[in-house]
């Protein structure tokens, strides 16, 4: 006899893997969401860092409008005009030898093809990754993330990754040798605080890995679109021989990418990387629409201004509590001396989410399009909370 569904059934709940914030979200507009109580909450942390163009952007939803009625998925074993149509659009933001890519569903995905692709470029295995780094948390990204927190229950990770401390490049030079494949690296570190390294850093790694025969991963994951240029690597004048993007790059739709060199991509099998959902006609058509509207050169030129600003205002605040405030564009911490949930829960009391970017700092993520307005409302919730927490 088969199961009867209307007698009895399993009591399903998700794995706790995720602090509970308490909160149920039911829809969002611009810069804010709203719960199922129709409480109204600044989004500083938007899903981090996905929804760059903030919540239920009209041209966004009406690609995914239009697509939906269309066509909604559709093997990579067959053309599309969405996926041919954000091919295009992605080209526009990339430098001439960054000219084939594949599709991926999330960061973490991506990065796992950058690892495998590394692999038969170069045949070797050796990776170099940096303390505080994360690129994601399945097998090869995780063992390239450095958090023992992510990595401990699930050892023994990839063998040959070796962590070395960020913006340090004689670490580097010390342990590169002809069994690196890569170095993989994030041109300002998302979770790890938000840290900037120094002017030189990126170049730096650039000239170690061309003169050993390694390859170097950027993975703009978190930094695409959001420091005040569309990629942050470009800050630098290099190119990458791997860039990895996701999180922004579909304004809250899953994608992923791994963009390559003509070279590298000659030496992947065919066959041997792929994904059913992967590029699939939806994501491609809002991802087409978030490209067109960060085709603005004026949003990143607004986003280098109001994150400067942003920083200005709080120093300016002069609160004993604050350590420092760093970032570029709108990826930007303010580190305390004091652990940072209890302000973030605060934060959240008022209104306001945000997140954290290890144990005293706080991460926002806000969208592009914020206003100064709406970041003064930030603002003005985070001195609030640290004089209530004193």
């Amino acid at each position: 006899m088969g199961h009867d569904l209307t007698t009895t059934h399993a009591r399903l709940s998700p794995i706790p893997l995720h602090a509970d914030r308490g909160i149920s979200l039911a829809r969002g507009e611009g810069s804010y969401l709203w719960d199922d109580r129709d409480r109204r909450y600044l989004d500083l942390m938007t899903n981090y860092g996905v929804n760059l163009l903030g919540h239920a952007h009209p041209a966004v939803n009406a690609a995914i409008d239009r697509q939906a009625a269309l066509l909604t998925n559709a093997h990579q074993a067959f053309d599309t005009p969405a996926r041919q149509e954000f091919l295009d659009a992605l080209a526009m933001f990339l430098p001439p030898a960054l000219s084939r890519m594949s599709f991926a569903n999330s960061g973490a995905e991506a990065v796992e093809a950058a690892l495998k692709y590394t692999r038969v470029a170069t045949g070797r295995t050796g990776i170099i990754a940096t303390h505080r780094a994360y690129h994601g948390r399945t097998f090869g990204a995780l063992s390239t993330t450095s958090a023992a927190k992510y990595r401990d229950p699930f050892m023994p990770m990839l063998e040959g990754v070796r962590h070395v401390p960020f913006d340090n490049l004689p670490a580097i030079a010390e342990v590169m040798n002809d069994s690196v494949a890569a170095v993989i690296i994030e041109p300002i570190q998302g979770e790890g605080g938000i840290r900037v390294p120094a002017d030189g850093y990126l170049n730096g790694i650039r000239e170690l890995c061309t003169a050993h025969g390694a390859l170097m991963i950027c993975d703009e994951i978190q930094t695409g679109f959001r420091t005040g240029s569309p990629l942050a690597f470009t800050r630098d004048g290099i190119v990458p021989d791997i860039l990895c993007l996701s999180k922004s790059i579909a304004n809250g739709l899953p994608v992923g990418v791994t963009i390559v060199t003509e070279a590298i991509s000659d030496r992947v099998p065919k066959g041997s990387h792929g994904g059913t959902f992967a590029g699939n006609p939806l994501v491609c058509a809002a991802g087409v629409a978030t490209l067109q509207v960060l085709a603005d050169e004026r949003l990143h030129s607004r986003a280098a201004e109001k994150g400067a600003r942003f920083q200005q205002r709080v120093r300016e605040l002069a609160l004993p509590e604050i350590r420092e405030v760093r970032g570029r564009g709108l990826m930007l911490a303010v580190e305390l001396k004091k652990p940072a949930t209890p302000v973030i829960k605060a934060m959240q009391e008022r209104g306001v989410l945000v997140l954290p970017g290890g144990g005293t700092v706080i991460r926002f993520l806000p969208s592009i399009l914020i206003d100064d307005a709406e970041l003064d409302e930030g603002i003005d919730a985070l001195a609030e909370a640290l004089r209530q927490a004193r």
